[in-house]
């Protein structure tokens, strides 16, 4: 085995939990540093005391990948229980199934269309004169036709991201299918479920190594870098440089929590696509894990803004005219040595839990290989 080394991370999210347990298992000695109370950042996940449900409290993280080594690396740390995400949405007064399937297009539309018809129907109602999308609007009008896009996605966008969707790449809309059949499973993934006792409690599994040390409320700053033989940075990245180009813009999430009697919507997430509802969606906990029975619930409102200095950054924004305050950070980052820059924040991505995962996966093997050469 090769020497030892001393690493630090910023950060106890799935990123660095991920790439500490793979080192501390080759021999290294991890310190994390964490500036929140508790492990597992973004998904963190905990009881509530008087219903008994798992909340997601920052808003929910529904786990779907592909991936198989992903998969089996998420299940050596928690049993995952079948899950299946089914999205309403209420617009215009009625409410729909999400993503756009053939039960939506028929409802929506007054008919009874086979998936051939409905095919050929919705393909009448794109805009067959943009032939390479390169906006959010323009993706929709290409595949679905303005009425679509104008009822289930316009309005909803526009409060997510308060920029008109002819600034936001296409790529944000490549995400949702269109399915001409009445498969209403948000996601199209081999696997696809819950962890039984929640994220944080998968999370702590990971860190459980004699050779990671956990920090929480504490901050692994840029001059502290020195300290170890290398550093994983999990951290904005805008933030370890002090902003010095600038702040890096985010979306930020208010959520508004009630609670009621037995089954609140009835559905575990609601959109609200029409834009003079503040709100972008109800998400009901208890309904994240079905094998479970609560008498009360807990829901959360959710909101979306900009992201201030104080906030908790989640989205980043990338628009269609591209980033030079990005790319100058970038070049920065690419000319640092002895740090790596890891996860959503750190490398100014949007990513879903399992990229996240792969994207540590993959950072751990660069460093190893790096080393051995």
């Amino acid at each position: 085995m090769s020497e030892s080394m001393h690493i630090g991370m910023a950060g106890a999210g799935l990123s660095c939990a991920v790439i500490a347990r793979e080192l501390a298992e080759r021999g290294h000695r991890i310190t994390i540093h964490e500036t929140r109370p508790h492990v597992a950042g973004n998904c963190h996940t905990e009881r509530d005391a008087g219903s008994g449900v798992m909340v997601h409290v920052y808003g929910p993280h529904i786990f779907h990948t592909d991936d198989e080594e992903v998969w089996t690396l998420v299940n050596r740390y928690m049993d995952f229980k079948p899950y299946v995400n089914r999205v309403k949405a209420t617009a215009r007064g009625q409410v729909f199934s999400l993503p756009i399937n053939l039960h939506t297009i028929n409802q929506f539309f007054g008919k009874t269309f086979s998936p051939a018809e409905a095919r050929a129907f919705i393909e009448s109602q794109a805009d067959t004169t943009i032939t390479d999308p390169q906006s959010f609007e323009e993706q929709a009008l290409r595949f679905i036709g303005r009425e679509l896009y104008e009822a289930f996605f316009k309005g909803y966008t526009l409060k997510q991201w308060e920029v008109d969707p002819k600034r936001l790449p296409a790529s944000i809309l490549k995400r949702l299918p269109v399915r001409f059949n009445y498969n209403d499973n948000y996601f199209a993934h081999r696997f696809q479920g819950m962890p039984a006792e929640g994220y944080t409690v998968m999370v702590q599994r990971m860190l459980d190594h004699p050779n990671i040390v956990v920090h929480l409320g504490s901050a692994l700053r840029p001059a502290d870098v020195g300290q170890y033989d290398h550093v994983f940075w999990s951290g904005p990245l805008d933030a370890f440089y002090g902003h010095a180009e600038g702040r890096l813009p985010y979306r930020t999430l208010d959520f508004e929590r009630f609670e009621g009697e037995g089954d609140v919507q009835g559905c575990a997430v609601m959109n609200y696509n029409d834009v003079e509802v503040p709100y972008t969606r109800i998400t009901e906990h208890k309904h994240f894990a079905p094998w479970e029975e609560h008498a009360r619930s807990v829901c959360y409102r959710e909101f979306s803004r900009r992201c201030g200095e104080n906030d908790i950054p989640y989205y980043p924004v990338h628009l269609t005219e591209g980033d030079q305050l990005l790319q100058a950070y970038q070049a920065r980052a690419a000319r640092e040595q002895g740090v790596t820059f890891v996860g959503r924040l750190g490398t100014y991505r949007y990513m879903d839990m399992d990229v996240t995962i792969r994207a540590a996966l993959d950072a751990v093997r660069a460093f190893i290989g790096a080393r051995a050469a």
